[in-house]
């Protein structure tokens, strides 16, 4: 499993001994933390998820200080991130084999791995790093593949198609069960299909070699309408202790199956294709600018007493937007702020990011934000791990994936909004009315429209010491900040409710211009996402 990302077994399966060295492996301080001994029964010590952690914090806001931000360090399409309780190391696993590690999630744009930058392990289609053996030639794909998912290809048989063919394995979750390390990873025929498998393999270390491989479900022959395709697999525990896996894409949407969390068989499906299908529908796919929803994950907040329901909408390579649902169950209803059922025709939850630029001199267009993960640290803090590309005013966007990672918090009605800036180091807590009222930048989020790479720029308002929203001399709103944490503005007639947080413009192509700002996070009525940054 996550052993941070979730960690939802129950208090009374934790074991006591181990927590002391579990928190010290999870030291998200410069500092890189030493190996741990967890013994053998460890891996069910993941009580970090359960931890409840105030709403609001008590101590004055940290704000980072003397960064120079440049550009992501580690290049994973699809980043499932995973926190190894035994070297304290956080993994990033992606689409094309593709993996990167580091200690130190605050260095992710930094390539010194000595100081707890990103150490890229295995680039696009490094699988020998993975597997640390031979291939064998796949005549109808033109592929070596690895030996050790021989049974997967032959199954799967990936060929030509409309979209070119099965290539690589698509995004692998690695999960620690019983002692052993499993990666599930996806294969499908060609791309746009949906004759596709999921399978695991397994090892000893997180790097590796993975052997052992064993078919989880699969979707050849499936109905396009009415069956899921079967990749993207990610896997969480309840705060019960049951296992569960999220997995699908745009051919039926996104579907859940239990499986065994302890056994011979954990980490399987209690019930079998035959006997249950796919499992429940969680999240309709349906078409339109959010659609083609696919890289499920679903984690959850103790102190909210929520499980949330993240998936990416549109096109991978320019329009990606990501989007969130919650619920109280595992297996849902999820809906969104609207009250809305995602699993029904037309619902699309809330939208959590999309294309955007903030007005700097020389800034870039961000793109393609999406497929991410989300790891809670042992201080509380939540932490969201995406792919994202950039783009040209011309609408042309980058070739290849950079990884980012993000704050997340959440507001006064426990919906989840993602932090204006990249994470750096900085620490939410209290901020007084006169550090709020400044002029901001503005993004108002809209997702992208399916087949055009349009995309938000910033727009200037100002918040006065009157509580006014103001654009120029016009007054179009009022703020309100609550507890010193939590704002509500109303823009347009439009109410947003979210939080105040510390951040760093990393919007600026000169770094010598990039400094400490207060940004705001917030989603509106609607289900919009607003980011802030102060000017």
């Amino acid at each position: 499993m996550k052993n941070l990302k979730k960690v939802l077994i129950p208090v009374a399966l934790a074991v006591t001994m181990s927590l002391s060295a579990f928190l010290v492996a999870c030291n998200n301080d410069d500092e890189k933390p030493g190996p741990v001994d967890l013994g053998d029964d460890a891996w069910r010590d993941q009580s970090i998820w359960l931890q409840q952690d105030p709403l609001v914090p008590t101590d004055e806001a940290e704000f980072p200080e003397d960064i120079a931000f440049t550009a992501p360090a580690a290049a994973v399409h699809d980043p499932s991130i995973f926190h190894d309780p035994v070297s304290g190391d956080y993994y990033a696993y992606g689409t094309h084999y593709a993996v990167a590690k580091t200690y130190n999630l605050a260095n992710f744009y930094r390539a010194d791995k000595e100081e707890g930058g990103w150490e890229q392990i295995a680039g696009d289609n490094q699988f020998s790093v993975l597997y640390g053996e031979g291939s064998y030639y796949h005549a109808n794909s033109g592929v070596n593949w690895p030996e050790a998912i021989k049974s997967t290809v032959d199954l799967v048989n990936p060929g030509p198609g409309g979209g070119g063919p099965g290539t690589t394995t698509w995004a692998p979750d690695v999960e620690l069960i019983n002692g052993k390390y499993y990666m599930y990873y996806s294969l499908t025929h060609h791309f746009g299909s949906n004759h596709s498998a999921i399978a695991r393999v397994e090892a000893t270390s997180p790097k590796g070699p993975f052997t052992n491989n064993t078919i989880v479900i699969d979707s050849m022959g499936a109905n396009a309408a009415t069956d899921p395709n079967c990749i993207d697999p990610e896997l969480f525990y309840d705060k019960d202790g049951k296992l569960w896996m999220v997995y699908g894409s745009d051919s039926a949407g996104i579907f859940i199956k239990e499986l065994h969390a302890d056994g011979e068989n954990a980490g399987l499906p209690i019930r079998s294709k035959e006997e249950e299908g796919f499992g429940k529908l969680l999240w309709k796919a349906h078409g339109g600018a959010g659609g083609n929803e696919e890289g499920p994950f679903v984690f959850y907040n103790a102190s909210t007493k929520y499980y949330y329901l993240m998936t990416s909408h549109a096109s991978l390579m320019s329009t990606y937007n990501m989007h969130i649902a919650r619920s109280q169950n595992p297996d849902g209803p999820y809906v969104g702020i609207d009250g809305n059922n995602v699993a029904e025709d037309g619902a699309d939850g809330n939208l959590v990011s999309g294309n955007y630029k903030f007005n700097r001199s020389g800034a870039t267009i961000m793109a393609a934000l999406g497929h991410n993960s989300v790891v809670k640290d042992k201080d509380g803090k939540y932490y969201v791990v995406y792919h994202a590309r950039t783009a040209t005013a011309d609408g042309t966007v980058s070739e290849g994936h950079k990884l980012y990672v993000s704050q997340m918090y959440f507001n006064e009605e426990g919906w989840p909004v993602m932090s204006a800036t990249p994470y750096v180091g900085e620490t939410r807590g209290t901020m007084t009315e006169t550090q709020v009222a400044k002029s901001y930048d503005v993004v108002l989020h809209e997702a992208p429209n399916k087949t055009t790479t349009n995309y938000v720029t910033s727009v200037a308002y100002s918040l006065t010491a009157d509580h006014k929203v103001k654009s120029g001399s016009s007054e179009v709103g009022t703020w309100t900040l609550k507890q010193n944490y939590y704002i509500e503005l109303t823009i347009d007639g439009k109410t947003y409710k979210g939080v105040v947080a510390p951040g760093w413009d990393t919007y600026t192509a000169n770094v010598n211009n990039q400094k400490a700002v207060v940004t705001i996070t917030a989603v509106s009525n609607e289900g919009k996402a607003l980011w802030a940054i102060e000017k």
